[in-house]
């Protein structure tokens, strides 16, 4: 059964005076220019441009019309432009609560209004089926104005899933305003974390902090300034798009699923590093991106239907989003054998700029001495500043944009292009084995999705069935 509430009024303005604190009081007093940013609808275009999310958004929201969001009410925090209001809408809510701290709430007015016109009626199906709820949603007086909803949709992602850190409201919106057994869209994220060989990138950094070791820029000595500026190149993450090919290892993950996090899990978290490295060659860093998973759990849905479930991955291997992808170097780059095993850590820590501090502990073992090697053992080799181990501290506020990359040729280059070397054995195999087919599938955007079932132990792996034959994602 749908929550109810009441519905009449289409727009609710927070109320700052209100005497009790959220759990998370700093939240309300996060940088204005925060919300100054997207209040603009350059940016918000610069959003819905981007086809990759905004079409996965539509595809979860409008696939899952009949099962989960007919007759149903529903919150979108952070509405931004409204676009996902609206696909709530349109696959059949009841009445939908838009949450949004920014400027673009008063240009959302105007969208609603022009739904009720009295001449040039524009999106007439909007018309009172929308409440602009014009505050942050940490705004602890909500709770007594917003009722309770069966689903909660957002886009509170960023660089690396978790940049901006608009996770922290996502959850508290659940936590607040969601009803037992109701759904999250997305349900899940993972971050993915790889082993990365990049000399031009890398190149192209030193390269910028060695202007600060001129001895005479206008009469002027600059050295002074190089050891800082060293710092800073190497602890600023790189956003753009990159090759595949630089990859020298399959990816690390860490699963996060939106129905259970807790906040504490958000703010400081883990991810254990075990990477097998395919090829001989220098790694130069670590390569970051993320993917999304749209199911609504069974218990949210109504009786008799079953999800669908929609994946959108930011991999370097798929079409390129707004969020793109990043690149975390090292200052020293590591020489590494096909073969070896990269063992370690990865730190993720909130801070204060509404993103995280990333800190790593990595060392490259031999195979067989990986598996010899406690987690103890890995502590003392690090202490002892062995040369096959890398620290390092990167800032993901401070990221540096680098638009280089531009796809693949029609020729995709060999690992060797890359300065990357198969082992010997692999390369002779490649001649001896017969050559795959060419994919011969159709637009995966058209596919419709029939049925879901998910993978044991993952989150975000599902087999998709679509009619006689399936595929595993």
């Amino acid at each position: 059964a749908s929550s109810s509430g009441d519905t009449s009024k289409s727009n609710i303005k927070g109320d700052s005076s209100h005497g009790s604190k959220r759990e998370d009081d700093e939240v309300l007093h996060r940088d204005p220019s925060y919300f100054q940013y997207y209040s603009q609808l350059q940016h918000q275009q610069n959003m819905l441009q981007d086809h990759v999310r905004t079409s996965a958004y539509h595809s979860a929201i409008t696939f899952n019309g009949p099962s989960l969001f007919r007759d149903r009410l529903v919150m979108d925090v952070g509405a931004g432009s409204g676009i996902l209001s609206f696909f709530a809408v349109q696959a059949g809510s009841k009445h939908v609560y838009a949450v949004e701290a920014s400027g673009m709430a008063k240009k959302m007015e105007v969208m609603l209004k022009s739904a009720k016109g009295t001449s040039g009626v524009r999106n007439a199906y909007l018309a009172d089926r929308i409440t602009i709820v014009s505050s942050k949603i940490e705004e602890p007086s909500l709770t007594n104005r917003v009722p309770q909803v069966d689903a909660i949709i957002s886009e509170p992602i960023g660089v690396l899933l978790v940049h901006e850190r608009m996770l922290e409201s996502f959850v508290y919106a659940r936590d607040k305003f969601l009803r037992p057994g109701g759904a999250m869209l997305p349900s899940a994220g993972t971050i993915h974390l790889a082993p990365l060989s990049d000399a031009a990138l890398w190149n192209e950094t030193i390269t910028k902090a060695r202007f600060w070791q001129q001895e005479s820029f206008y009469g002027v000595d600059v050295n002074p300034y190089f050891a800082p500026a060293f710092d800073e190149y190497f602890s600023s993450p790189v956003v753009g798009c990159f090759s595949p090919t630089t990859l020298m290892g399959d990816s690390a993950i860490h699963e996060v699923d939106f129905h259970t996090v807790t906040m504490a899990n958000l703010k400081e978290f883990v991810i254990p590093i075990e990477w097998s490295i395919k090829y001989t060659g220098v790694m130069h860093g670590v390569a970051g991106w993320f993917d999304l998973a749209f199911v609504p759990p069974m218990s949210s849905l109504h009786p008799g239907t079953a999800p669908s479930a929609v994946y959108m991955s930011t991999s370097p291997q798929s079409p390129a989003t707004h969020w793109q992808q990043v690149r975390m170097l090292f200052k020293q780059p590591l020489a590494v054998n096909a073969g070896q095993v990269i063992r370690g850590a990865i730190l993720m820590k909130v801070n204060d700029q509404r993103s995280y501090d990333i800190s790593a502990k990595l060392v490259a073992l031999d195979y067989d001495e990986s598996a010899q090697t406690s987690d103890d053992a890995l502590v003392r080799l690090f202490e002892s500043k062995n040369s096959r181990a890398r620290t390092a501290l990167w800032y993901l506020h401070e990221q540096i944009y680098n638009y280089s990359y531009t796809g693949e040729p029609i020729d995709v280059p060999r690992p060797e292009a890359a300065n990357m070397y198969l082992p010997v054995d692999q390369l002779l195999a490649e001649s001896a084995a017969p050559a795959a087919l060419p994919y011969q599938g159709g637009n995966a955007d058209a596919t419709a999705i029939a049925s879901v079932q998910g993978i044991p132990n993952s989150m975000t792996d599902f087999v998709i069935k679509t009619g006689p034959s399936s595929m595993q994602i």
